[in-house]
């Protein structure tokens, strides 16, 4: 069949109607330099800060400095993550800020800085995103802190108490018990609808395991996320660490939820960040610390806050950790945290290794919310607590030079001596609010005055299966009235008489 010339042009001109131009452009980059970790790139002229860029081999980096004709790029990985990236690959721009899979799905996983599973129990199916940096809430968006969150640790919940939306410090020498804090905090919040957030930064893979198996052990997990960069991670990924775990606790703060999110530790998150600054070629300052350092710490905690009523009265408490050298917390990057943060609890090596444990010094130790995050009851048992055992620590010190002493200073020996027993506590075991109040009344009231010292652990024990067996709804009624009244104060004072006196009858 032989097509006349007017037919072949109307079937050319309606080819030429269905064809459209699938023309796609990209932004795409040369890599000019590569060693380190860090690649530089030149071409991406529109490429944004914080931008996600793609390298061969799906090799994934992140724009930190952006210079007049190059990029500098941190690469993600583990184990040397540029070593398939060579001198003139391509590098093309993804358009996304760099950010991580937030919502219920992560709740009891083990993911690392870019919310990516390493838990071996298969991917997090979520379609929710937010971007590892945002702006922390205003003035106006928040309301004063005055919910306690409660560790379960009396030397703290009674000295230095934290509230939701609080940024309480833990500070101290390496092996004194800093991430036992923490672990003790996540445990206590079993029940009281309060999500937790570890984020371990620079540690080995197993302290993380540990950790993980620790929180399993105690049905912690079941409100706990954990975010890994261990120390085979590139300093990028344990740079961006702290701010995955932020990003993923501020999805469940604008839900109206409360989160604990623990940094461990923030020492190791400024040395990541030096050895970037650096690699990146910027300025060295103090230390070798670039000049943001303080800002790369504070653009973090701000992030914390309890919420007013219109946006759910969600918060955020954060725990970040220092790790000092041989106690010295006026150093540069200690002090930084220090004047960025609500108060601290500094852990001392002295009385760490003396026995008294959590090794917490009063004197040094400090919230700057106070009473106001506080339960009464603690409130009201605790107020003279604090000065005592200050007084107690300045007499031992003074009565080391000399063994004439009068009958007061004696007797504040005595009960500093007995209040230091009550406040040592076995880890992994948080106490109810109820029970810390108790013992602690038992202790500030005398009480324990006539024991020997090495007796007070015991008689706690026996108070607390006395109270049970008793005084069952006692510890019910502390809690809901949330005030020490003549009557629940009369009720203290018989049923710690009458214990004492089975207890003295046993021994």
């Amino acid at each position: 069949m032989v097509l006349k010339p007017e037919e072949v042009t109307s079937i050319i001109k309606k080819e030429l109607e269905k064809y459209k131009t699938r023309l796609r452009t990209e932004s795409i980059g040369t890599v000019i330099q590569v060693g380190d970790t860090i690649a530089r790139v030149y071409g991406l002229d529109d490429v944004m800060m914080g931008e996600l860029v793609q390298f061969s081999d799906n090799i994934m980096g992140m724009v930190l400095n952006l210079e007049e004709d190059s990029a500098g790029v941190v690469i993600f990985g583990t184990d040397n993550p540029d070593k398939n990236i060579r001198e003139g690959d391509i590098v093309k721009r993804t358009g996304n800020i760099v950010q991580v899979p937030v919502g219920e799905a992560l709740v009891g996983r083990v993911v690392n800085a870019l919310g990516r599973p390493i838990d071996g129990k298969g991917q997090v199916i979520t379609q929710k995103f937010r971007p590892l940096e945002s702006s922390a809430p205003n003035v106006i968006q928040r309301q004063p802190v005055k919910e306690p969150l409660q560790t379960g640790i009396k030397a703290i919940d009674a000295m230095a108490p934290i509230g939701r939306g609080q940024r309480e410090l833990v500070i101290g020498d390496r092996q004194t018990g800093k991430t036992a804090i923490a672990i003790d905090t996540i445990i206590n919040q079993k029940g009281k609808d309060v999500y937790c957030i570890y984020c371990a930064i620079g540690q080995k893979l197993s302290s993380v395991v540990a950790v993980n198996e620790v929180l399993k052990k105690h049905g912690a997990m079941e409100y706990t996320t954990i975010v890994s960069a261990s120390s085979r991670a590139s300093a990028s990924l344990q740079y961006l660490a702290p701010y995955a775990a932020c990003a993923i606790a501020e999805d469940f703060m604008y839900a109206g939820k409360h989160v604990l999110v623990i940094y461990d530790d923030l020492s190791k998150h400024a040395q990541a960040y030096r050895q970037l600054s650096l690699l990146l070629r910027r300025p060295p300052g103090r230390e070798a610390y670039p000049g943001d350092i303080f800002y790369l710490h504070s653009r973090l905690l701000e992030r914390s806050a309890k919420l007013n009523d219109e946006l759910g009265a969600g918060s955020i408490t954060a725990i970040p950790i220092i790790e000092t050298q041989a106690g010295d917390i006026s150093s540069y990057i200690p002090t930084n945290v220090i004047s960025i943060t609500d108060g601290q609890i500094y852990l001392e090596s002295d009385l760490f290794y003396a026995g008294v444990r959590p090794a917490v010094n009063v004197g040094l130790s400090v919230s700057r919310v106070g009473g106001k995050a506080q339960s009464k009851a603690m409130r009201q048992v605790a107020s003279k607590l604090r000065l005592d055992l200050a007084q107690y620590r300045e007499l031992v010190t003074f009565t080391q030079f000399g063994t004439d002493l009068d009958k007061t200073t004696r007797a504040q020996l005595t009960r500093g001596e007995r209040m230091v027993e009550v406040l040592k506590q076995v880890q992994y075991e948080p106490l109810e609010t109820a029970k810390q109040v108790i013992i602690i009344y038992a202790g500030t009231n005398g009480y324990l005055d006539d024991l020997p010292a090495g007796a007070v652990k015991k008689f706690e024990a026996k108070l607390y299966k006395f109270i049970e067996i008793n005084y069952p709804d006692l510890q019910a009624e502390i809690e809901s009235k949330n005030d020490l009244d003549p009557g629940v104060r009369s009720k203290l004072d018989k049923l710690i008489v009458d214990c004492k006196k089975e207890f003295l009858a046993g021994s």
